[in-house]
């Protein structure tokens, strides 16, 4: 083996040792810059690729509504390359889709100093501008009452040119509330928290239209699960200790009913009503529960007032009507009382099933046909559980108070007096006469009197020993007196 020494004879064992280190050298810092600096190289050759990726990735984002993940990568997008104008040009369109219209704006008009004169970037700033405005105004709308409106500026403009805008899907519920469109309310609350399913402001205006269906369950569902989610949330502690309160008024009026403490059940119906008079699905009901109370208190006025408040809700409430019926022959409103009644078994045949309903229908109908006959207790002047003494004194007093010849200057008025009186007392001075009369029976005959011949109207209480007395307008009472009326 040939000695290296031969071919460096003056070059010394240190020097050479230094050499080989230096090379060694070189060559490790050769290796380290094709290990590290290639896959860098390469990185910036992919940048173009990494962008498109990320914007595919936002338009994915996009697609399923999660807008804080778009915005996200745009925003990375952005700080990668300032000047990249389509991640501009997208970060606008998001934020005008969930209506952050001043940050939208400012977006759009960077992305028109990179891309000046841009149609679908301008046309989307006026589109923005829209909705903005109308925005705006819906909510102006809104404060001031006018719903309809007001749904129309958020239907028509703000939700077609910002379709993911919470704020004006949360006041359309509201909108929709105001309006009592409650159906469309939880369906709207339930896109909103198919989304967002923690969403508060949703959970508690879902409960609210739940509440104002009479659903009190499913409301109280809703307001417990926002309420665990956070505690001490106003609106939400409101809505549900008012509705445990209305149901806890209401078990106790049902239970003081049962219990025969009718008084005390007033009060809390009246109670129960007071918390919310706008709760009509269930006040109706409440009015009804009021009503019957009041029928049996025989408080007519009052029951009456109460069922046409349940009836004024629900014209088709047939119980409604028929305690209405029933209040109505507590105040003697006889006709009315017809009327209600029938109303109600016209509309619920199978309601004359109950002989309850059947008797206090026919009860009514005697009432009304009563009412429409001459009251000769009234005629007399007398009550109706006047003694027969008192009967003929009253009977006395007006025949001669009406007698026709002593009443030259209105003559026909008198007779007209002198007959009706006669014929009161026909019936009441009749002992049997009386009774069928009190009982309501058909006795149109009776009490028409002779008219002009025959008829004695003094031969009871005034003519004595079997005297009989003829009344004729013409010829007086023969005899003397006023006109021939001897007694």
């Amino acid at each position: 083996m040939m000695n290296l020494s031969s071919f460096f004879p003056t070059m010394d064992l240190l020097a050479w040792r230094g050499f080989v280190y230096a090379l060694f050298i070189l060559h490790f810092v050769f290796a380290c810059q094709l290990l590290l600096l290639q896959p860098l190289v390469s990185a910036l050759d992919d940048q173009a690729v990494n962008v498109a990726g990320l914007l595919e990735r936002v338009s994915q984002s996009v697609k399923v509504k999660r807008y804080s993940d778009a915005l996200n990568d745009l925003n990375t997008a952005i700080e990668a390359d300032p000047t990249l104008s389509e991640a501009y040009y997208h970060r606008a369109s998001v934020l005008r889709q969930i209506c952050r219209y001043e940050e939208s704006e400012k977006t759009y008009k960077r992305f028109l100093e990179l891309k000046p004169g841009n149609p679908a970037a301008e046309k989307e700033l006026s589109q923005l501008a829209q909705a903005q405005s109308a925005l705006e105004t819906a909510l102006s709308l809104f404060n001031s009452g006018d719903f309809s409106k007001s749904l129309d500026y958020i239907d028509k403009v703000v939700l077609v040119f910002s379709p993911s805008c919470s704020k004006a899907k949360i006041l359309k519920v509201k909108l929709l509330l105001a309006t009592k469109d409650y159906s469309a309310a939880i369906s709207e609350t339930g896109y909103i928290l198919k989304e967002d399913e923690n969403n508060l402001e949703a959970l508690l205006l879902r409960g609210r239209a739940y509440y104002y269906l009479a659903d009190h369950d499913v409301a109280l569902r809703h307001y417990q699960k926002g309420l665990r989610l956070d505690p001490e949330h106003s609106d939400l502690k409101k809505a549900y200790f008012g509705l445990k309160n209305l149901l806890k008024k209401t078990k106790s009026a049902e239970d003081n009913v049962e219990k025969g403490k009718l008084r005390l059940a007033v009060e809390d119906f009246k109670g129960a009503l007071a918390l919310d008079p706008n709760h009509t699905a269930y006040n109706v009901h409440l009015h009804l529960g009021l009503c019957k109370v009041l029928v049996k208190l025989g408080r007519g006025k009052d029951a009456l007032t109460s069922c046409t408040e349940a009836l004024n809700i629900d014209e088709e409430l047939i119980e409604a009507l028929v305690q209405r019926g029933e209040a109505k022959l507590l105040i003697e409103d006889w006709e009315g009382a017809v009327e209600d009644l029938k109303l109600a078994a016209q509309r619920s045949p199978q309601i004359l099933q109950d002989m309850n309903i059947r008797e206090v229908l026919m009860r009514a109908e005697k009432s009304l046909k009563m009412s429409k006959r001459k009251d000769w207790y009234k005629i007399l002047g007398v009550s109706k559980t006047a003694s027969v003494a008192e009967i003929k004194r009253a009977y006395k007093k007006l025949a001669l108070q009406w007698h026709p010849d002593k009443n030259v200057d209105n003559r026909e008025e008198a007779e007209a007096k002198f007959r009706e009186i006669a014929a009161a007392y026909e019936v009441l001075g009749d002992e049997e006469k009386r009774t069928r009369y009190d009982r309501g029976e058909d006795i149109e005959d009776i009490g028409m009197g002779g008219g002009g011949g025959g008829f004695d109207p003094f031969g009871g209480p005034f003519g004595g020993g079997g005297q009989q007395f003829t009344f004729s307008f013409e010829g007086g009472f023969p005899g003397g007196g006023f006109g021939g009326f001897h007694f």
